[in-house]
């Protein structure tokens, strides 16, 4: 159960993911470029030499505690949305914002994936009201805060003080960066951003797509990036490494 709260289950899944990219490193040459769906985006600029594996490991740590004490002091939540199109939420977020409420786009996963977040009250007027915006349904989701959202701030704040104390290095492949969609060009102000932006993962990876990437290898637990990926460019070839077992027969279809 502990490693449900999430200053407990970001360091742990950072690891997990930081052990399959040594594994997968000895077997396959470095990546064009690399990207991760926002703790993820930890484990690629690790994976890329930006920073060393402990470092991140602190900052996962530090985020992780940073997001929970932000949690706490304003409750919120975040939920996925069925039917609709991205521009139909931001629509019904931007209509609870300018009646006083809290309520974003939080991730923009793929076509037709899109997570809002905002205070609990806000996710219960968005359950209410999603219909009159073509949306079908509001799914809410399991997690502690409205995370990616300005209600992030005081935790962004504070994970920029273990930002500016870290040594980053120039990566030795691209990592195209949650905010932006674009190759990320400093880690302490794109990691601080994205606390408080929203995930554009849908974005990143049509950009990687147009940057000549197309092929993609997932590392870590689950599918879930692999199935936004697949999503997202029907044409790429998405693999999945989700354990040891999965490295040697990957890296020998990807060469």
């Amino acid at each position: 159960e502990d490693l449900t709260r999430t200053e407990r289950a970001q360091p742990a899944l950072y690891a997990v993911s930081y052990a399959l990219w040594e594994t997968w490193r000895e077997r396959a040459p470095l990546p064009a470029g690399a990207a991760g769906h926002s703790l993820g985006e930890y484990t690629a600029l690790a994976a890329a030499g930006a920073m060393s594996f402990g470092d991140g490991l602190t900052l996962v740590a530090a985020r992780g505690a940073a997001m929970a004490a932000a949690a706490n002091v304003t409750a919120g939540g975040m939920a996925a949305l069925l039917g609709g199109e991205e521009e139909a939420a931001e629509t019904m977020a931007s209509r609870r914002r300018d009646g006083g409420g809290s309520l974003w786009v939080a991730n923009r996963n793929a076509p037709g994936q899109v997570v809002i977040a905002g205070g609990l009250d806000d996710l219960d007027w968005a359950g209410v009201h999603a219909g009159e915006h073509g949306i079908r349904r509001v799914i809410p989701l399991k997690v502690a805060g409205a995370f990616h959202t300005p209600l992030m701030a005081p935790a962004a704040a504070e994970l920029g003080l273990a930002l500016a104390a870290t040594t980053f290095a120039p990566a030795a492949f691209a990592v195209w960066g949650n905010a932006d969609a674009t190759p990320i060009a400093d880690p302490v102000d794109a990691l601080a951003r994205q606390l408080v932006s929203p995930v554009r993962f849908e974005e990143t990876l049509l950009a990687m797509a147009n940057a000549g990437i197309d092929t993609f290898v997932h590392l870590g637990p689950g599918e879930v990036t692999a199935g936004l990926a697949r999503r997202t460019l029907p044409a790429a070839t998405v693999h999945v490494v989700g354990s040891v077992d999965d490295v040697a027969a990957t890296a020998s279809a990807v060469h």
